[in-house]
């Protein structure tokens, strides 16, 4: 591995690095209708992190999952040493908001991250909360109800979980969440309120669990704009895996330009711990 950490180019930034955001979707595994597969390299990545006890967060926008039954499927992909604690995702973040706010969420999300909101009154909502429902609920019937449900508000209120256009599974892309929530807010004329990436809140709370600042942190995605493009504009660095959602055009792309590239997450980690201070 020293051979060939010597023979890429090391960004001088890289020995400033002090503990990593790891993105989950399109980094560590892609899912499918077969299951989910653990990226090349990316079992070995983590847990030479976990061993080395590198300092790292999950910091995903994960919603069909809760977290319990995320490091279930982390553990069963062969990642080692991962516990809820090392998870920053938006449904309990945004529970706990809705619990001070005093909202009942009418929830439009998938049924494995229901459990994150149990606390929650739901009873009269006066919200609608929306996460990658996918097939079971990003339907006409079940859209065209949240649309009625947030018309007949006096204040109709979306707290969406995550942004993302579109994301990768291993039998090609699909759309997320962003993409429903737009079609929401177009029809009601009404602004979500965004908890994930690439909103800079939850990058600082992802950072703050750390007890580091941006400069310290590096962020790794393979979503050019969410994880790169929103680690950048809270101060951190960014870089792009040439897995999950990634495309060779984000490299030129104009508008966001990548701290760095590499092919795998792997890549990156072995570059991180063999040039750190």
């Amino acid at each position: 591995m020293a051979a060939a950490a010597q023979a890429r180019k090391i960004p001088s930034w890289l020995k400033s690095v002090k503990g990593l955001l790891l993105d989950i979707n399109g980094v560590l595994y892609d899912n499918g209708p077969a299951g989910s597969m653990a990226i090349q390299g990316s079992v070995d990545a983590v847990n030479r992190l976990k061993g080395s006890k590198f300092p790292v967060k999950f910091c995903t926008n994960e919603t069909q999952l809760d977290r319990n039954k995320l490091v279930t499927r982390l553990e069963g992909l062969g990642f080692q040493g991962i516990n809820s604690s090392d998870l920053v995702c938006p449904a309990p973040l945004l529970a706990d908001q809705l619990t001070e706010e005093k909202m009942r969420p009418f929830l439009l999300v998938h049924p494995d991250v229901v459990s994150e909101f149990e606390k929650l009154e739901k009873q009269a909502p006066n919200c609608v909360v929306i996460g990658d429902a996918a097939e079971h609920g990003f339907t006409y019937e079940r859209l065209n109800e949240t649309f009625n449900l947030l018309l007949s508000m006096s204040i109709p209120r979306i707290y969406c979980m995550g942004f993302g256009r579109y994301y990768k599974e291993t039998d090609g892309m699909k759309l997320d969440v962003g993409s429903y929530a737009r079609a929401l807010e177009y029809a009601c004329d009404v602004k979500a309120e965004i908890i994930g990436k690439p909103m800079a809140k939850f990058f600082q709370t992802a950072i703050d669990e750390l007890k580091m600042t941006p400069a310290d942190v590096l962020m790794v995605g393979d979503d050019l704009k969410s994880d790169v493009g929103g680690a950048q504009k809270v101060g951190m660095k960014g870089v792009q895996v040439r897995t999950g959602k990634f495309r060779p055009a984000d490299e030129k792309s104009t508008e966001i330009t990548a701290d760095c590239h590499v092919d795998n997450l792997y890549e990156i980690v072995d570059m991180v711990l063999t040039n750190r201070a």
